[in-house]
């Protein structure tokens, strides 16, 4: 079993990768929108890596592009073999992240009683 405080930094470290292979990628599904990986947890015996992808500025974009990278994991399962010199990639596994839409909803909530308060006070 990999140290808490190694596997941290190689996910990091893939993380990084990851968001450099995904820019180099020339897939028309993840263009057009603000495409962002929030989160990468690898599994302790490095069998599963699950990428966590926020897309901005298209609604149907989202499930569009996650189907495209889920398409291409083996590509970016080479990749990252490749360019972090390890011998046993992960599987990757993207999925969408709902975090900044999520917190945008509640944003526009708290501004709502923020004006409801002032108009009754």
């Amino acid at each position: 079993m990999a140290n808490p405080k190694n596997q941290g930094r190689l996910a990091q470290d893939m993380k990084r990768e990851v968001i450099g292979i995904i820019s180099q990628m020339k897939d028309p599904r993840l263009e057009g929108g603000l495409l962002t990986v929030t989160r990468l947890d690898v599994t302790p015996d490095l069998d599963v890596a699950k990428v966590y992808i926020s897309v901005m500025g298209k609604p149907e974009g989202a499930a569009e592009a996650i189907k495209a990278l889920n398409r291409a994991s083996g590509h970016v399962r080479t990749e990252i073999s490749r360019r972090m010199h390890i011998r046993k990639a992960p599987r990757f596994v993207f999925a969408q992240d709902d975090g900044a839409a999520y917190a945008a909803h509640i944003n526009e909530l708290l501004a709502g009683l923020h004006n409801k308060e002032q108009e009754e006070g």
